[in-house]
């Protein structure tokens, strides 16, 4: 079983080993975080729980029965209602359909419990996987745009449709 949880400070350390042991994975498809982000790792997690306490993001992992973190899901730059979309999962969690429902999930809180009328997302025409993702879960295309040099896709999902259920 999988849940999707708001982030906690006890999330450090399990957070910490799936963004070490997913780096090269994640490289592949958006920048990478930089060593910074490691060595700062501590830091850079209270930073994110002061941004989340604030109410302006909402920052979630994918955990399973054990503690083992799975994935993150993110919104942030929440304002008038909107607020953007950033999900990862594990290389060895990838094709699972983990990704997918972990978005609708998301997608379902947003709505629900932080009060959110519409979410934005962003990828890169060759991830495929996302770009699947963001279909299944009623993201349409917004217009394209450079991602690091690489071609890519705004997506938007106005959450007043579907709110109450989570599921397709």
């Amino acid at each position: 079983m999988h849940r999707l949880e708001l982030l906690r400070p006890d999330h450090a350390p399990a957070l910490l080993t799936f963004e070490r042991e997913n780096r090269a994975y994640f490289a592949a498809s958006v920048p990478d975080r930089g060593d910074p982000y490691f060595s700062g790792f501590d830091a850079r997690h209270a930073a994110l729980l002061a941004e989340q306490a604030a109410g302006r993001d909402f920052f979630h992992v994918l955990a399973n029965d054990v503690g083992e973190i799975l994935g993150r899901v993110n919104l942030v730059d929440a304002a008038d209602g909107e607020a953007e979309l950033g999900y990862r999962i594990a290389q060895r969690a990838a094709g699972q359909g983990l990704a997918t429902a972990a978005v609708r999930e998301a997608c379902h809180l947003a709505a629900t419990e932080y009060g959110l009328t519409a979410l934005r997302a962003v990828t890169t025409l060759d991830n495929t996987g996302s770009l699947t993702v963001l279909a299944r879960t009623g993201f349409l295309p917004a217009g394209e745009l450079l991602v690091d040099d690489r071609p890519g896709r705004r997506f938007t999902r106005d959450l007043r449709e579907r709110t109450a259920d989570p599921t397709p």
